[in-house]
C-alpha cells in the first residue's frame, strides 16, 4: 500500500507546484502542471481587421490618412447640401432615389475632380505650360507656408505656442519689401538682403514675446496674440508714407519691389513657381538637423519636454526660450517675405500677408510638429487652395470650402480617438495579444 502524497494528500497524484499563469497574467488556482491548459484559439480575425491592425502600427500615418478621408466625406456631404438643385432630388428620392443618387455622384465627383486638376494635373490640357500650371500654383501656395508651419512647429517642439507666426509674417513682408524697392542693388545681392531684413523683421517680433516669456513668464500665447494687431496695423500705416506709397496710385499700396529682388522663376515667365520653394526645402532640412543633430535642439527639445529638469541639468531655460522665439520668428519672416518677393504679390497692400501665419498653426499641427511632416502638411494646403480656385471656377463650389476642409482636417487630426472610434481601431498592443492568443502562446 503506498503512502499518501504529503502535499496533495493523494497516493498517486504528483505534487503541485503552485497555480499556474493564464494568458492574461493571472493565476489559475485549478490547473496544474501535470495538464497545462492551453488557451482556445480565438476567432480568426478577418481580413480587413488584419489589414487595419497592421496599418496601426503607423499610428501617426493612419490617423493622418483616416483623418483626410473623414474631411473629404463631409466636404461631400457639405457640396451636396449648397447644390439646389441636387437637394430638389432629394424631394421625391422615394419614388426616384436614382435620382438624388446620381446627381449627388456627379456634383461631388465634378467638384474633387476639378480640385484634383487645379492641383496635380489635368489630363485635358494642352502644351507644357497648361499640364504644369496645377503644380506650379500648388508650390507657389506652399512655399509660404512651409516656413509659418515650421515656426510654430519648432516654438512648440519648446514647449511654447507660438500664435504669433501671423505678426512675425507680417513683419517679415514689410522690411522685404521696402529693401525691395528702396535698395539699388544688383540681382543677386539684392535679394539675399531682401530676404535677411524680413528675415530679422520676424526674429525682432519673435524676441519681443519670447523675453517676456523667459524673463517674466508672460504667457507667449497672449503676447503673441497681441503682437499680431500691432503688426497688421503697423503694415496699415506704414503702407501710405511718404516714400513707400506708390506714387501712381490713391489707395493703401506700396511701390512695387524691384525685379533684381525678386526670386527667379524655376519653369520660364509664364509659371508663377519661383525658387523659394527650393529655400522651403532647404529650410526644412535646417530645422530638421537643428533638432537632432544640433546642441541647441537637444537642449530645445528637453526644455519642451520638461523645463525644471532641463534647469537642473544646467540648460538655461531663460536663453533656450528667447533662442526658440527669435528663430520662429525669423522663420516666420521668411515665410512673409516670399509674399512680396515671390510671384505672389510684388507690392505691400493691407491683406498682403493673407493669413500664411494662422495657416502655419494648421500646418504645424497636421505635421505632428515634425519638419518634414509640416513640409508635406504645407503641400497638402498648397494643393486645396490651388485646386479650390479652379473648383470655384469650373464647378460653382464657394472657395470657402477649402477653408472648411482645412478646418475638419485639423479637428479629426487633433482627436485620434474619434477617428479610432469611427473605424473601430485597436491599439498595436490589442492585436499583438490577439494574435498571440491565436498561436497558442
Amino acid at each position: 500500500m503506498s503512502n499518501p502524497n504529503p502535499v496533495s494528500g493523494s497516493p498517486d497524484k504528483e505534487p503541485a507546484t503552485g497555480p499556474e499563469l493564464t494568458a492574461t497574467g493571472k493565476a489559475d488556482r485549478g490547473a496544474t502542471m501535470t495538464s497545462p491548459k492551453q488557451p482556445a484559439p480565438g476567432p480568426r480575425p478577418t481580413l480587413g481587421r488584419l489589414f487595419l491592425d497592421n496599418l496601426w502600427a503607423a499610428n501617426t500615418v493612419t490617423v493622418t490618412v483616416l483623418a483626410l478621408v473623414l474631411a473629404m466625406l463631409v466636404g461631400a456631404v457639405l457640396i451636396i447640401v449648397s447644390d439646389p438643385e441636387v437637394l430638389a432630388t432629394y424631394g421625391y428620392i422615394t419614388a426616384r432615389p436614382t435620382d438624388a443618387l446620381n446627381a449627388s455622384w456627379t456634383v461631388v465627383s465634378e467638384a474633387y475632380a476639378n480640385l484634383f486638376k487645379g492641383a496635380v494635373f489635368d489630363p485635358e490640357a494642352s502644351g507644357f505650360t497648361a499640364a504644369l500650371s496645377p503644380i506650379s500654383e500648388t508650390l507657389t501656395y506652399t512655399a509660404p507656408l512651409v516656413f509659418t508651419g515650421l515656426s510654430v512647429a519648432l516654438a512648440f517642439r519648446g514647449g511654447l505656442f507660438n500664435i504669433g507666426a501671423q505678426g512675425q509674417a507680417t513683419m517679415g513682408v514689410i522690411l522685404a519689401a521696402v529693401a525691395g524697392f528702396a535698395l539699388p542693388l544688383p540681382p543677386v545681392v539684392h535679394l539675399v538682403v531682401a530676404l535677411i531684413a524680413g528675415a530679422v523683421g520676424g526674429a525682432v517680433w519673435g524676441f519681443v514675446p519670447g523675453i517676456l516669456k523667459a524673463r517674466t513668464g508672460a504667457h507667449e500665447v497672449i503676447n503673441t496674440i497681441m503682437l499680431n494687431y500691432v503688426a497688421v496695423y503697423f503694415l496699415s500705416w506704414v503702407i501710405v508714407q511718404n516714400g513707400v506709397q506708390n506714387p501712381d496710385r490713391s489707395d493703401a499700396i506700396s511701390r512695387p519691389v524691384d525685379s533684381s529682388a525678386a526670386f527667379p522663376r524655376l519653369l520660364g515667365d509664364d509659371l508663377r513657381v519661383h525658387a523659394g520653394i527650393l529655400l522651403a526645402v532647404l529650410a526644412t532640412w535646417a530645422v530638421a538637423w537643428l533638432l537632432t543633430r544640433s546642441t541647441l535642439g537637444f537642449e530645445l527639445r528637453a526644455v519642451g519636454a520638461n523645463p525644471d529638469a532641463a534647469r537642473t541639468a544646467g540648460i538655461s531655460v531663460t536663453r533656450t526660450y528667447v533662442l526658440v522665439m527669435v528663430i520662429a520668428g525669423m522663420l516666420a519672416g521668411l515665410g512673409g517675405s516670399q509674399m512680396v518677393l515671390g510671384s505672389t504679390a510684388n507690392a505691400l497692400t493691407p491683406l498682403v500677408i493673407a493669413q500664411i501665419g494662422f495657416d502655419g498653426i494648421l500646418v504645424a499641427l497636421l505635421g505632428r510638429v515634425k519638419p518634414w511632416g509640416v513640409l508635406l502638411a504645407a503641400l497638402l494646403f498648397g494643393a486645396l487652395q490651388a485646386g479650390g480656385n479652379r473648383m470655384q471656377s469650373y464647378s460653382g463650389i464657394s472657395l470657402e470650402l477649402v477653408t472648411v476642409l482645412q478646418a475638419l482636417i485639423v479637428i479629426f487630426i487633433a482627436a485620434p480617438a474619434l477617428v479610432k472610434a469611427i473605424f473601430q481601431l485597436r491599439a498595436a498592443r490589442a492585436a499583438r495579444l490577439q494574435t498571440s492568443l491565436a498561436k497558442g502562446w
